[in-house]
């Protein structure tokens, strides 16, 4: 006599993502964390665990002290127009008024980036796939990427005329970067959600 048992899989489960932590390093091009936890192992051949941690590229510019750092650096610095959102929360204790938005866009056509770009399938840094060469990207400068003193962001060719190659890098990858001509400046930011960056 043969007795079969038998046993249904049960899948891993895990929780929410954390919230992102600041910048691991101050002053530099540096990487963001978030995790999740396992709730409960999968069983029986169940579906396996996703992953647990996610990094992303961030740059921060001001010390734990509270001073101004991190301007000396020479290209563009840019990220997903989403950090900016998640940065917000987090600079509620800096110099900047909370009670007015502060900042402007910029707009570039770009004149060309490394393939690596495209080659990016990291979840947070997907957005570097959508450079393209000869497109409009909108970059917004808003604090603390601005500086205190001059309200301009680094590599933002303010004093640039439309002929002149700027070069940018997507934090997160060094290995995405490129050029770009300056077109125009505005107050707002009005291009496609996929084409809109910041500076950081």
């Amino acid at each position: 006599l043969c007795v079969c048992y038998c046993f249904s899989a049960h899948p891993c489960i895990v929780g929410e993502w954390s919230h992102w932590s600041g910048c691991a390093e101050q002053c530099k091009p540096s990487l963001r964390i978030r995790r999740r936890y396992v709730q409960q192992e999968p069983t029986n051949a169940g579906e396996p665990c996703p992953a647990l941690e996610e990094k992303a590229g961030c740059l921060e510019y001001l010390t734990y002290q509270g001073q101004d750092c991190g301007y000396e650096h020479v290209p563009a610095f840019i990220t997903t127009s989403e950090y900016g959102k998640e940065r917000k929360l987090r600079t509620a204790s800096s110099p900047w008024p909370s009670d007015k938005e502060t900042g402007y866009c910029v707009e570039f056509k770009t004149e060309s980036l490394s393939h690596y770009c495209a080659l990016e399938t990291r979840p947070f840094a997907r957005w570097m796939q959508y450079l393209r060469e000869g497109h409009t990207v909108c970059v917004a400068c808003q604090p603390p990427a601005m500086n205190t003193d001059t309200h301009r962001c680094s590599g933002d060719g303010h004093n640039a005329d439309g002929g002149k190659i700027l070069h940018w890098e997507a934090v997160g990858n060094s290995r995405c970067q490129g050029t770009w001509k300056k077109i125009r400046q505005l107050e707002q930011c009005s291009c496609p959600l996929v084409h809109s960056f910041i500076f950081t």
